[in-house]
């Protein structure tokens, strides 16, 4: 997912007095009846809710909800500015990096669910001192997508595991030498290969840290954070050796496309692979109906490779996040209890919007996408693993795009592995508030 630019509470003062006078929050209508504001940013999911909705105003007549949809790099903009404003909506969508900026500051109210029926990863991002602040909604988890045409073309087959070492060992880069390939026809390690000519490469590997570098930092055993709003510590000698093999697909081992082609913007990679020049490309399973539809090729999912440590991969769940200045807190909190229930997600779930956050419910997704002739169980086992959220501390937000920068060197070649990661923790951690 692209994530948002820097968001800064102190400058959504200066919109706060219009956003009072034109009011984000719920109202009653002449009716009598409470009307709720829900905002969400996926236009896709947003057809499924207007189902989720329509069964909850049945079960509950009193109360009519009125779905908000704003694009993501709107979204967290314009609810800092309601939230400083008191006109956030009632409920609305939360993630694990944002959660800490909200909590922090009171703009969030504590929800009593059964924490153990939803994922625990989940669960985990969005607790703070001891209480859940938000109701599960789904996950995401980063896997292996690949191209099924150029295995085919090269004569490979996807191994059953992926694995990968520092030192280069593992059946990840095997497969991805034998499937990248120059204008000569030549393979990384053959004579006369040209890594200035490959027409093909065998893997994406690249700047972006939730489906990339910090996969290989946990798979290595290293820590994004000491703990939930903790410190920042992946200057380790086990995360520097993660991310010194992330940057050696590229600049050793020449199996990924050069940064100057991949660092960010994000959707670069994701029209190279569309485009049929990545074979085995790392994304969360929500990219699937942006990329399924346009793909001319046969898709393939598998595992992420498992590390020395064993495979440890990103889960990002959002969670249902209730107002804690709702003009309605206990209609509010119905409708959030409501929809971390089993009838609403296994709708989003049967749908094929989304992996549900309650245990359970996977298989629906799981089913629709193999009626597309996709076969997701690989995410699903996965999230039966280890998994490690994003980083849950205060400051992300604002420490985001000096972090990017500082990893761009890192796989230009420009500063080595530890000097990227004593970078950016020290950055991350004067971030902290």
């Amino acid at each position: 997912m692209l994530q948002s630019p820097p968001i800064r509470w102190a400058g959504a003062l200066l919109c706060a007095a219009t956003l009072i006078l034109s009011g984000c929050g719920s109202g009653s209508g002449d009716s009598g009846k409470v009307t709720l504001t829900y905002r969400l940013w996926d236009d896709q999911q947003k057809v499924g809710y207007e189902k989720v909705m329509a069964a909850f105003e049945k079960a509950n007549p009193g109360i009519d909800v009125k779905i908000e949809l704003l694009p993501y790099d709107q979204y967290w903009t314009k609810l800092t500015a309601d939230a400083v404003a008191g006109t956030a909506p009632d409920v609305f969508w939360m993630s694990p990096t944002q959660f800490p900026e909200f909590v922090t500051k009171g703009v969030l109210a504590p929800v009593q669910v059964d924490g153990s029926k939803y994922h625990q990863t989940v669960v985990g991002s969005f607790t703070y001192q001891g209480k859940l602040y938000g109701v599960p909604k789904d996950w995401g988890i980063v896997g292996l997508l690949y191209n099924k045409d150029l295995f085919a073309k090269a004569g490979v087959t996807m191994p059953d595991k992926l694995t990968w070492a520092a030192d280069g060992s593992g059946t990840l880069l095997d497969t991805a030498r034998k499937l990248t390939v120059d204008e000569a026809g030549k393979h990384p390690g053959e004579p006369g290969f040209d890594p200035a000519k490959v027409t093909t490469y065998g893997f994406a590997s690249w700047n972006h840290y939730q489906t990339q570098w910090m996969n290989w930092v946990s798979s290595n055993g290293g820590k994004l954070l000491d703990k939930p709003f903790g410190s920042y510590t992946f200057n380790d000698a086990a995360s520097v050796q993660g991310l010194q093999f992330g940057v050696d697909l590229v600049n050793k081992h020449h199996v990924s496309p050069p940064a100057t082609q991949t660092n960010p913007p994000t959707g670069k990679v994701t029209d190279m692979f569309k485009a049929g020049k990545v074979a085995m490309f790392p994304a969360n399973n929500a990219l699937l109906p942006f990329v399924a539809p346009e793909a001319n090729f046969e898709i393939g999912v598998a595992a992420m490779p498992e590390g020395p440590q064993g495979r440890s991969v990103n889960l990002n769940g959002l969670s249902e996040a209730v107002s804690a200045k709702s003009a309605h807190p206990a209609e509010a909190m119905k409708l959030a209890t409501w929809l971390g229930t089993e009838e609403p997600q296994k709708m989003m779930a049967d749908g094929g919007y989304v992996f549900p956050a309650l245990n359970g419910l996977s298989q629906g997704y799981v089913d629709y996408w193999k009626s597309k002739k996709l076969d997701v169980s690989p995410f699903q086992e996965e999230s039966e693993g280890q998994t490690f959220p994003l980083p849950v501390t205060t400051g992300f937000t604002g420490f985001e795009n000096k972090l990017n920068q500082i990893l761009n060197e890192m796989y230009l070649g420009k500063l080595t592995p530890q000097q990227a990661a004593d970078q950016a923790v020290a950055a991350g951690n004067a971030s902290i508030k």
